[in-house]
């Protein structure tokens, strides 16, 4: 009777099960987030309601219990869950299910014989929640939403490497924007973050989900083009021009104009690293500023 307080009390899923898989306690933690009552499941196989479970890995942890007396433990960041428990909360969101830390082990009799084992339940989604947004702070840019100079450095020297040992195509664009202190000065730094995230939400809404686009610094930007050819990194990078050329920027009352000045390279064989590549791409850009601004130049 005590012992059945404690474990309704606790802020932790307690399942016990016998050999055959049948439920002999569910407290009321598992209630509440299963939404079954102890007196359904009860007596029941634990199979009969959560099918997911009878799985080769789940079968052959309990009996490594019932066998062997070992402890058996599923680690959130391997399995995400152990029973499928719906996600609450709105910081919760990034996840379906209820995020699980959970453990098995053994319960003796008298004779110390094996009779039941027991599982735990940890519910760990807030904590996986705020892991995510820490990996998302480390690699997207603050403003804009994209990915940062950072992160965007770590997958160029990868698909750099990558490219050359297969001797596949890959392209990178730089652009940035045009007479883009004008519209600090003119309109006030509020807009001129608006603008930015504007851009990035128009070039975001283009680019293939192979693609990687990133904040290099202020109002410079890149784009790296895995399996993309000369002519298709022109192609890509005239249609960016051309969309941020058209696209209206209302900000208050205004509607506000900007373009784009970009410069493409391709990887060729005289390419030594990814700084040499990302080097001829913002040796484009800036002939592309100084030939008139919104225009795409190629490295050469």
């Amino acid at each position: 009777m005590i012992l059945n307080q404690v474990f309704d009390a606790i802020n932790i899923g307690i399942v016990i099960l016998d050999r055959e898989m049948k439920v002999k306690k569910w407290n009321r933690w598992m209630e509440i987030n299963s939404g079954i009552n102890a007196d359904k499941i009860l007596d029941s196989s634990v199979y009969d309601f959560f099918p997911d479970l009878e799985n080769p890995k789940f079968i052959r942890s309990c009996k490594s219990v019932f066998s062997f007396g070992n402890f058996c433990f599923f680690s959130q960041k391997l399995h995400k869950h152990l029973f499928q428990f719906k996600s609450s909360g709105y910081l919760n969101a990034d996840f379906e299910f209820m995020q699980q830390n959970c453990a098995m082990g053994p319960l003796r009799n008298e004779e110390n014989e094996i009779q039941y084992l027991f599982i735990y339940v940890q519910d760990v989604t807030e904590v996986a929640v705020y892991e995510r947004k820490l990996i998302e702070m480390n690699m997207k840019d603050g403003l804009t939403g994209i990915y940062n100079r950072r992160y965007l450095e770590s997958r160029l020297k990868e698909e750099f490497s990558r490219h050359k040992r297969y001797s596949g195509n890959f392209s990178v664009i730089m652009f940035d924007l045009d007479h883009f202190k004008d519209v600090n000065d003119e309109h006030g730094h509020q807009c001129g973050d608006f603008i930015l995230k504007s851009v990035c939400a128009r070039i975001s809404s283009i680019i293939r989900n192979i693609d990687i686009f990133a904040r290099y610094g202020g109002e410079e930007f890149c784009c790296l083009l895995p399996e993309t050819s000369k002519d298709g990194a022109i192609y890509v990078a005239e249609r960016f021009r051309e969309a941020i050329e058209e696209q209206d920027n209302h900000f208050d009352d205004l509607n506000i104009k900007v373009t784009i000045s970009l410069g493409v390279a391709n990887l060729k064989d005289n390419i030594s690293s990814p700084e040499m590549l990302l080097k001829m791409a913002d040796d484009a850009l800036y002939r592309a500023k100084n030939e008139g601004r919104n225009r795409v130049e190629c490295g050469k």
